[in-house]
């Protein structure tokens, strides 16, 4: 075999194994739904929220745009994420969908809806909307990222401001008053974690025990 015709095999031999991992990953690649939020002169004002259908680790961002982007992974229950899917499908998979209302009304940041599967994808941006399942999935989302949001600042507290512990969990029962975190469960370990230690002030730990008792008997 001369030189030319080995180089031949080898760069076939490549092409074989990246068509192979090519394949691999279409046959196991999952459906991911993502949502985005940017809003200048907000806080936050960027959030980017991803969601697989099943197995994976969902993540999200919550960051102004002049720092630095990265994603940290968190739990989405399965029927949480049943649920986005469903919403999902009724809304086609974002393909071909205009959801905004097209009226003149104040700027809400620029939202986005995207369906990723494999190399297919689809998304929809928009201002405001009125359809009923885009809005379902549009609580969702804040809500998580919501959640998201207050679950780090009580961690952030909790290891740096312990007097400030209290603030934040009246911000947490402010927002569970209002419905709006879907999962609210999700705090159960930082609220036991607080009741239970007697170095955060009595006032926080009281809050704390009964945020997570009516969180248990709700659930």
């Amino acid at each position: 075999m001369n030189f030319l015709q080995h180089k031949s095999v080898v760069i076939s031999f490549f092409v074989a194994i990246l068509g192979m991992a090519n394949f691999a990953l279409a046959t196991y690649a999952e459906p991911v739904f993502v949502y985005k939020r940017v809003f200048k002169e907000s806080v936050p004002e960027y959030i980017e929220i991803k969601v697989p259908e099943s197995s994976g680790n969902p993540t999200f961002e919550i960051r102004q745009l002049d720092e630095e982007p990265g994603a940290t992974a968190f739990e989405v229950s399965p029927a949480l994420r049943s649920k986005i899917f469903n919403l999902v499908g009724q809304l086609n998979h974002f393909k071909g969908v205009d959801l905004d209302v097209h009226r003149k009304i104040a700027n809400l940041g620029e939202k986005t809806f995207r369906w990723e599967n494999g190399s297919e994808s689809f998304e929809v941006k928009f201002n405001y909307t009125l359809n009923a399942p885009a809005v379902q999935l549009l609580q969702i989302c804040e809500g998580l990222a919501r959640q998201q949001e207050l679950l780090e600042l009580l961690q952030r507290r909790m290891k740096y401001d312990r007097l400030g512990v209290n603030d934040a969990l009246m911000q947490f029962e402010t927002d569970l008053n209002k419905g709006v975190f879907p999962e609210p469960q999700r705090g159960l370990p930082l609220l036991d974690q607080i009741a239970g230690d007697s170095r955060f002030v009595e006032i926080a730990r009281q809050r704390a025990r009964a945020l997570a008792e009516r969180i248990r008997h709700s659930s």
